[in-house]
């Protein structure tokens, strides 16, 4: 039997009404990412840096996207972090390239010493490099199956030491120094020391029992880390090198993600940091400052010793870039490509 036409009518309105509620609710679906993050909430990069990056993309989204966040290992070693998110563990994470130098050795530019002045200057650089067509997303995160959406270099990394005082380049002899690894193996020969590859959250044990002279560490990591317990000494006119750290998602979760939510990651990574280097450059004298308060007593080393070691760094940087050419990687064309983004940054 035929339906009367006002039914039939009345019919298709509520099923298109039906349809469009059911599509806007598919739109306005909430989705959840899990991020791991090796390091603790009292660091100023997760505060600062993770933290922000994780509001900002729930404030663009309007709420649709959420974060479950698991700092301080709980889902794995600093070292494993890539791994996680490879293997589904995680959608996100904070991954330290320095502690798998195997799978991103060209990231070591940014180690490098005194490459680079200020937080902001070695961030914006290496996040030129490092998104889709830069020569580190392509040859070190894409092949990684992982995308970078925030990137944070830590400030310089200065000389501190728990009892042995360090007031000329010779006092450096054979201190056990913990380094990041990287390049910064290299400035710990040359200043012929021994360089111990240690995960932060290894190194206050370590300093402890007195298995470590010193460290290589950037001051504003030291209270987050509790090593002003441990460390009584600095040098504070001379950089060693630095650290990056970069928040990065899974391709596999990136693709599940439609194109405006994958927008709203990408803005939010930039916001981040843009964050986290401000906030990092303008704490660094004020730091130094309340360390000294707090008892690690700086003693700045001779000009002329600081130009002499200051001279070799280029050498360390060929020295860099040859090997991994040697490899068949790209190490010249990094190396020239980070100096040159440097300065425009």
């Amino acid at each position: 039997m035929e339906m009367p036409k006002t039914k039939a009518l009345a019919l298709a309105a509520a099923t298109l009404i039906v349809g469009l509620g059911a599509g806007a609710a598919v739109a306005q679906e909430v989705i959840t990412l899990k991020v791991s993050d090796w390091m603790p909430l009292t660091h100023y990069t997760v505060s600062e840096g993770g933290k922000v990056f994780m509001a900002r993309a729930e404030e663009l989204s309007k709420g649709r996207l959420k974060f479950e966040h698991y700092p301080a290992e709980q889902l794995g070693k600093a070292k494993d972090q890539l791994t996680l998110v490879q293997t589904g563990v995680a959608d996100l994470a904070n991954i330290a390239p320095a502690y798998i130098t195997e799978k991103f050795p060209l990231s070591g530019v940014l180690e490098l010493p005194g490459i680079y002045e200020g937080s902001c200057t070695g961030s914006y650089a290496y996040a030129t490099m490092a998104r889709p067509g830069g020569v580190l997303h392509e040859n070190e995160f894409k092949p990684n199956g992982v995308r970078v959406l925030f990137s944070g270099a830590l400030g310089a990394y200065r000389v501190l030491t728990a009892n042995r005082k360090v007031s000329k380049a010779e006092d450096f002899s054979g201190l056990k120094l913990r380094t990041a690894g990287g390049p910064m193996d290299r400035v710990a020969t040359l200043l012929q020391a021994n360089s111990i590859r240690l995960a932060g959250p290894d190194v206050l044990p370590s300093l402890t029992r007195g298995t470590l002279d010193g460290v290589f560490w950037p001051l504003q990591s030291v209270k987050p880390w509790g090593l002003e317990k441990a460390l009584h000494h600095m040098t504070p006119n001379l950089g060693v090198g630095s650290f990056m750290i970069v928040y990065a998602i899974s391709d596999r979760a990136w693709k599940k993600l439609p194109a405006d939510l994958q927008e709203v990651l990408v803005q939010a990574g930039d916001h981040a940091t843009r964050a986290h280097c401000e906030y990092v450059d303008a704490n660094e004298t004020r730091t130094a400052r309340e360390l000294e308060a707090g008892g690690i007593a700086p003693t700045a080393l001779p000009e002329a010793d600081v130009k002499k070691i200051q001279a070799e760094y280029t050498k360390i940087y060929e020295d860099w870039a040859a090997a991994l050419d040697k490899r068949g990687k790209p190490g010249h064309q990094v190396l020239e490509a980070f100096q040159k983004a440097v300065k425009r940054n």
